[in-house]
């Protein structure tokens, strides 16, 4: 398993699934796991999961919840342009660190 130490995308970005069977539906990032690589995208990879009721979850039964995408089969999506787009990190006169998109080369924060 490989181990990835960075990643340009964060917890609130929209990102569009580029392979699976989930492929080509946009979602919101809802969590980034950079030691296993993988993201959770919100209302995508939707599993279900059997459930016992116990002190945590009263209610038992089938619940729905989303199930973490590999990252390297996610790409950022370009508010701009309306594509998937590669994300680049530039620096600022100030020195601060900006992600822009590729494609329409506008930052992003």
């Amino acid at each position: 398993m490989q181990v990835l130490r960075k990643s340009r995308i964060r917890k609130g970005d929209t990102v569009v699934v580029i392979s699976g069977r989930e492929r080509g539906k946009t979602g919101k990032v809802m969590s980034v796991d950079l030691r296993a690589g993988k993201v959770v995208v919100e209302k995508l990879n939707v599993i279900k999961r059997h459930t016992k009721p116990n002190q945590k979850a009263k209610q038992g039964g089938i619940l729905e919840r989303e199930a973490p995408l590999q990252i390297s089969n996610v790409m950022f999506f370009c508010p701009v342009t309306q594509k998937p787009t590669r994300v680049g990190v530039r620096i600022q006169s100030d020195g601060r660190r900006v992600r822009f998109s590729k494609k329409s080369n506008e930052t992003l924060e």
